[in-house]
């Protein structure tokens, strides 16, 4: 017995067996699409855990200004910095006993890989108060006009 085939029948299955190129760049503007989403959100946690460590490490320098503060009856001027907290400042009266370093280590670079910025002054009850920050991700302090990223 012989059995009749249909002419379309067996080309049907053969031309099914991969994916039309349709299909293949349907799902690869899926994936793109996802990709997209997937880093936006990636970045906006970055900044935010990046600015985060900036303001755990800017109240560790804090504590440690606070300490040479009650050690030396003042702030490091602004021109020696935050180098006073590892190292004795060379104009500091002989008789006074510098008791540090403060740190462990050096003041590290903020998250961005910048150095943190400090300054110290008067307020208006005439008693010293200092600042330190960081300049953020734009790179440009108080004094650039653009202060939008800085972290305090």
């Amino acid at each position: 017995m012989t059995t009749k085939r249909t002419p379309g029948r067996g080309r049907s299955k053969s031309r099914r067996a991969g994916f039309t190129l349709m299909e293949v760049l349907l799902v690869m503007a899926i994936l793109v699409i996802m990709g997209t989403l997937v880093v936006a959100n990636f970045s906006g946690i970055l900044f935010k855990s990046k600015a985060k460590s900036a303001k755990i490490q800017l109240q560790a320098i804090g504590k440690a200004l606070d300490l040479y503060q009650i050690d030396m009856n003042s702030y490091p001027a602004s021109a020696i910095g935050l180098r006073a907290l590892m190292e004795r400042p060379t104009d500091l009266d002989p008789s006074m006993i510098w008791g540090g370093p403060y740190l462990k280590r050096d003041v590290p670079p903020d998250p961005w890989g910048n150095a943190y910025l400090y300054e110290v002054g008067l307020n208006d009850f005439e008693l010293q108060v200092y600042k330190i920050w960081s300049a953020g991700p734009n790179q440009k302090n108080e004094n650039g006009k653009d202060g939008t990223d800085d972290i305090v």
